[in-house]
């Protein structure tokens, strides 16, 4: 196995980007191993990784089928619905409670 090329924060040459970079230009890194690493130092810690990808070898984002989108919009509805009185709350339900605030409300009353 051979040892990455390791870069300081901000200093890796073009041609290579984090996973989030090459999705925010539409890309992913479609199977290709870790080029380089990027190395943020920390006072206390060890340092920061980041996983470096070669552009020219990443292949564009899949697109969204209609089950994908069906499937998305199923996981939100169930994270909006109250488990105790069953309602869409309208809102994203706080892992917190675990419940709508209503629900909340009434059982804390």
């Amino acid at each position: 196995m051979s040892t990455l090329p390791v870069y300081r924060w901000r200093l890796a040459p073009d041609g290579y980007a984090t996973r989030r970079q090459l999705r925010a230009r539409g890309l992913r890194p479609g199977g290709q191993d870790v080029a380089a690493q990027l190395e943020r130092p920390r006072r206390r810690r060890g340092p920061l990784i980041a996983h470096l990808y070669l552009i020219d070898l990443a292949k564009p984002v899949r697109p969204m089928t209609a089950a994908k989108w069906a499937a998305l919009a199923r996981a939100n509805a169930a994270r909006r619905t109250c488990p105790e009185c069953r309602r869409d709350a309208g809102y994203v339900i706080p892992p917190t409670l675990g419940m709508c605030v209503p629900c909340d409300s009434r059982r804390s009353a």
